[in-house]
């Protein structure tokens, strides 16, 4: 980790950049599987927002990228992970990644998906995710509930 890498609260004004980050970020993979559609990728993100399970990822104080956590009673989904294509593959992500691992599940699984073929699968099985389930589009990923410490 390095110390200029954060998290900041999201808030409903940061809605706008994130659909957009989101559209350019998904773009390859739903082009590949046939289902890019430019309103639908930012309205899809805009309809499911919710700013206190959201939280900005920073560089040196600049916002990169975002990652939703919401908790629910199969588990606690991570959602909305997305990193600015210039600041992939520099460890970022799997940082951010790693604190969201640190959080207290209640005993509950972390739980995500991805889509067919996207890259991003890899970097969820580094850090424990294994295969629960999938469909042409989609692939369910879970991670068990962190152990407790006595």
């Amino acid at each position: 980790m390095t110390a200029e890498w954060s998290f900041r609260p999201s808030v409903l004004a940061d809605a706008t950049w994130m659909a957009e980050l989101r559209a350019v970020v998904m773009r390859p993979d739903l082009e590949r599987l046939g289902r890019y559609h430019p309103d639908r990728v930012r309205q899809r993100f805009l309809d499911a927002f919710t700013p206190t399970h959201t939280r900005a990822i920073q560089v040196g104080g600049i916002d990169v990228g975002l990652v939703a956590v919401r908790p629910n009673d199969d588990g606690v989904w991570i959602e909305h992970f997305y990193l600015d294509p210039a600041r992939q593959g520099r460890g970022v992500g799997s940082w951010a990644l790693a604190q969201i691992l640190l959080t207290d599940t209640a005993g509950r699984p972390f739980r995500l998906n991805v889509l067919q073929g996207s890259p991003a699968r890899r970097l969820y099985e580094r850090h424990g995710f294994s295969l629960v389930s999938q469909d042409p589009i989609d692939v369910y990923l879970m991670k068990p509930a962190p152990e407790s410490q006595c």
